[in-house]
Order: structure tokens, then sequence, then C-alpha cells
């Protein structure tokens, strides 16, 4: 199975679209539809349903699926999908032979939620999805700093099918010896933790990135990828100092509003509704200006 064309689909702006709810709290149907065309329509070439964005964990089994069938019909011959799945491993299974049967293309694999994660355990879980789809791509999503990249390596050797990496660890020096480690030229390395830490992850061998931020300005997450691809970090910081207060306020305390601001950004446009599940909350009231004007001054 020739999987080169999966790795030069993940080397790109790795858009996290968000879940958008109704006033009664259902999936917002259209509005998902039409915020998908517009990250299709803005240039955007590969996507990742049921990302943290998306707000998945605070989704049902059948609304998860619904994101996935919602967005491979949307993304079909535009772009690529990579849809995230996790859990317990049946459950992960399930979702990634339903990523399969519905035409997707790759799984990315959350990190397992669980207060005992051994390293052995953790090449244990991720084998046994990625040998119930060889067909698909897959791509772990590594936020553990203490995992050692040889245990990455040891996993592709028996999975194949294990093409890249989305590593979130907020660490450029410990990101660089992992993919060392681990395989540089092996893996296809995304910066996991989107715009404001692309520029220094791409410096020590990554080449997409993901972002929930081209949800609101595709243009400008493009306009990142474009100089970086480059190596041109001047332009690349120019982009990174327009957007660094909108991802500050992503990440204050612990990223406890990193959906909702995303959310508010797309309500001032008009796009959908703030709305949020638990345990994520809605901005309030005197914190919804700021985010509007900031999106305000974008290219969007």
């Amino acid at each position: 199975m020739d999987l080169s064309p999966l790795k030069a689909a993940l080397a790109d702006v790795v858009a996290i679209p968000v879940t958008p709810f109704t006033e009664d709290g259902s999936i917002d149907v259209p509005a998902h539809q039409a915020l998908l065309r517009r990250l299709l329509d803005g240039g955007v070439r590969i996507v990742t349903p049921n990302g943290n964005t998306g707000e998945f964990y605070a989704l049902t089994p059948d609304e998860r699926r619904t994101v996935t069938e919602l967005t491979v019909e949307e993304a079909r011959g535009r772009a690529t999908v990579l849809v995230g799945v996790g859990h317990d491993v049946p459950t992960a299974v399930a979702a990634a032979e339903h990523a399969r049967e519905r035409g997707a293309e790759m799984v990315m694999v959350h990190q397992p939620v669980h207060p005992y994660v051994s390293q052995d355990g953790w090449v244990d879980y991720h084998r046994a999805i990625a040998r119930a789809v060889p067909e698909l791509g897959v791509v772990p999503y590594v936020r553990n700093p203490l995992l050692a990249g040889e245990r990455l390596a040891e996993l592709a050797d028996s999975c194949p099918n294990v093409i890249g990496v989305k590593y979130a660890v907020p660490d450029a020096a410990r990101f660089g010896a992992f993919a060392r480690d681990a395989g540089l030229e092996r893996f296809v390395w995304v910066a996991g933790l989107a715009e404001l830490y692309a520029p220094s992850y791409f410096a020590t061998g990554a080449t997409g990135f993901t972002s929930g931020l081209v949800n609101v300005a595709p243009g400008v997450s493009l306009a990142m990828l474009e100089a970086l691809r480059a190596s041109d970090y001047v332009a690349a910081m120019k982009v990174w100092e327009q957007i660094r207060r909108f991802e500050d306020l992503r990440a204050d305390r612990q990223s406890a509003n990193n959906v909702t601001v995303v959310k508010e950004a797309l309500a001032s446009l008009g796009l959908c509704r703030r709305d949020v599940r638990a345990p994520s909350r809605a901005l309030p009231e005197e914190q919804r200006a700021e985010v509007a004007g900031l999106v305000a001054g974008w290219s969007i």
C-alpha cells in the first residue's frame, strides 16, 4: 500500500473543525456543513472531525459518528479526512472501522485518558487500533512528555500504517529529540499545539501543524504555513504576533477556554452559536467584545 499521498496530506494545516450546537443542545447540522464548506473554500485540504476543538469528549458515540459522516460527505474529493478516535480499545476500534466504512483515509488516536499509562501499554493500545484498520493511515496524538521516541518506532515496526504524529508536548527541544529518536524521516511530524508553537516546531522537524483558529480565519493559518514552508521565519512570526492574543486567551488556565474562544469568534461573525458543552463554558459578556475586536482586525 502506497502511503505517500497520506503523508503528503499531513504536511499541511490540519484543521480541527468545531461542532456547532443548536439552542436545544443538539448538533446543528446545517451550520456544521456550512462551516466545513467555508474551510474547504478557504483552502483547507485536511480536516480532523472529532478532535478536541470539536469537543470530542463531550459528544456521544452517535454524535461522533454523525460528525464523521457529515465531514466525509462534505470533504469528499476536496480534502483528506483524519478522524479522531479514542476512549477504550473497543470503542476506538469501532470508531476507526466506522471511519473506514464511510470513506475516511486516516484516523488520529487521542492520547489515552487513563490514570495509569505505561509505555508498553501505550504501544499495545495503538497497535490494537492500527491493526484493526490496516488500510488507514494512523496518527498517534502524543501529549505525554515521558514517552520515548523509540516506542513510536517500535509501534511502527509492527504497524506500517502508523505514518505520522501529532506532537503536543509544549517543549520544542523535547520534540526535536523525540522526532529524531523515533525517526525524523520515517514519520510526518505535525505540531499539535497550533500556530503559537508551529514556528519553533518547524525549526526542529515538523512539516504540518494543527489549528482551531483556522475555523475563524483560514487565510491567516495558511499564510503562516506558506511562510514556514519557505523557511521565512520573519514572515511567520508576523502572523504569530497577529494571532498571539487570541491564542493566549485559548491557552489561559490550562486551556479552559480553548474551544470557547473559537466559538465566540465564530458567533461574532454570525457563523454559529457560541454554545459549548460542559466542562467547557461560554465566555462571560465582558470578554466577548475583546474576542470580536481581535477577529475584526484580521483578514478573514
